[in-house]
């Protein structure tokens, strides 16, 4: 007889200490996940490569030498789809910069309450599915606006023409097409610094106030092009 396809989202518990690895996994498989722990990152590669996850619980500090800033990395090179929450006993406020900026969506530090990782759990991947829909069509709403990827155009929902100067249409595309996630400013000024001579540290600023002007209704109190602090920018798409 044929065995039942387990359709439930696999998330992969990354923790090197056998206990809190297992007691994890038990806890996830508890409340609707497909968990599987693994005690290091060439393990996780392997896992990957066979039976690719929905989400990545990554411990920080792992034997081996690599870390979890190198994971998050390959994880994010592999998938712009998978959801990567670092676990980690530090509180330090650069290492979830870092974290944030090698490619993890969000930071929980040790020790955490399960029902509380639970709820992270839950909203990053409905975020993750909502990002799916959110670029699959060639035109984007932000705010007060539509960004038309193909044509490289901005209008107002009534369709008003809205100058788009070349550098803010780079910014934005990289914003719409990682909805939900923290984009670090030195990461988004070397990705689009290219395009414009701007190469300094308040670009990025600079044009995301234009940017704002330009998408939200209220400048002052941007709803689409949200500011995370100690992180940089996020694009988070309309509800309606």
């Amino acid at each position: 007889m044929a065995r039942q396809k387990d359709n439930r989202p696999h998330v992969i518990v990354v923790e090197d200490e056998a206990f809190q690895r297992d007691v994890l996994t038990d806890f996830l498989g508890d409340n609707g996940y497909r968990a599987s722990g693994v005690e290091s990152g060439s393990a996780l590669r392997k896992l990957v490569e066979k039976d690719p996850p929905a989400l990545v619980l990554l411990d920080l500090r792992l034997p081996g030498g690599e870390d979890g800033f190198a994971l998050a990395r390959f994880l994010r090179e592999r998938s712009r789809k998978v959801g990567i929450i670092m676990l980690t006993a530090s509180g330090d406020t650069v290492d979830q910069v870092v974290g944030l900026e090698t490619g993890a969506d969000d930071y929980v530090a040790k020790p955490y309450e399960p029902r509380a990782l639970l709820a992270r759990i839950k909203a990053l991947l409905r975020r993750a599915g909502g990002a799916e829909a959110a670029t699959e069509s060639p035109r984007v709403r932000i705010g007060k606006c539509l960004l038309d990827l193909e044509s490289r155009r901005l209008q107002t929902l009534s369709g008003e023409e809205v100058p788009l100067r070349a550098g803010e249409y780079e910014l934005l595309k990289l914003l719409v097409e990682n909805p939900n996630r923290p984009l670090s400013r030195d990461w988004l000024l070397e990705t689009t610094s290219h395009r414009e001579l701007e190469a300094f540290d308040r670009a990025i600023d600079i044009r995301i106030l234009r940017i704002r002007r330009k998408v939200e209704v209220d400048p002052a109190r941007p709803t689409s092009i949200r500011t995370v602090r100690s992180a940089g920018y996020m694009f988070v798409p309309p509800e309606d």
